[in-house]
């Protein structure tokens, strides 16, 4: 049967980065009706123009003005509370950087390769509001999830991170099948009045509804 033109469009936009073979990174997902691919959500791409420098970062990290001024008082109130300190590790990622992220991915089956990374104009990240925060200093053990679960600045974040409009976006044994990723956060505001809160709650008002966030920002 002849590919559909939204999985030839799919198999196209996975083919863009040079170097990457189709033999690689396979791109045969079909889209659902409501838009999700692999079990992910449909986000798009925020406009360059609208986002700015996050700190404190261990690499270049943007964000929507909103998120970078509240991630940088989150980490300012843990580095606060004399655990350790917070990083913006990755922020916001274009569609081509969303790309080679889903295929450098050491599996051939892109259902296997999505439980870990989103595929191209379904990631968070791209929103600009969506941020994979480090802890320092860091545990260097091979279980990521599990060691940076047991730091006491994890357990800080998890109590305090929706004071400053953070959610964790996939939680252990979350509905929508991605793998727990405790470093991974979206903001929301700290509440719907709060400044360009509206817009990131109609972004993510799916993903609230049908795979709620643990901790979740009220």
């Amino acid at each position: 049967m002849p590919a559909s033109p939204k999985m030839r469009t799919l198999s196209a936009l996975l083919l863009l980065l040079p170097g990457v073979a189709a033999a690689q990174c396979p791109a045969s997902a079909p889209v659902a009706p409501d838009g999700r691919i692999l079990g992910h959500l449909p986000y798009g791409d925020v406009a360059p123009g609208e986002l700015v420098a996050a700190g404190p970062t261990l690499t270049a990290c943007r964000l929507r003005p909103e998120a970078a001024a509240d991630f940088a008082r989150l980490a300012a109130a843990a580095e606060a509370s004399g655990l350790g300190r917070l990083y913006a590790g990755s922020c916001h990622r274009t569609l081509p950087w969303q790309e080679s992220v889903f295929c450098r991915e050491a599996v051939d089956d892109p259902t296997a390769r999505a439980i870990s990374v989103a595929p191209p104009g379904h990631s968070e990240h791209a929103t600009g509001y969506a941020v994979d925060i480090a802890i320092r200093p860091s545990p260097n053990c091979p279980d990521a999830a599990g060691c940076m679960a047991a730091l006491p600045l994890y357990r800080w974040m998890a109590a305090n991170a929706s004071r400053f409009g953070f959610e964790q976006s996939f939680p252990g044994a979350n509905k929508q099948g991605v793998k727990w990723e405790p470093w991974h956060w979206r903001w929301v505001g700290t509440s719907g009045s709060a400044p360009g809160a509206a817009r990131a709650r109609f972004i993510f008002a799916r993903a609230r509804r049908d795979y709620p966030a643990s901790p979740a920002v009220p």
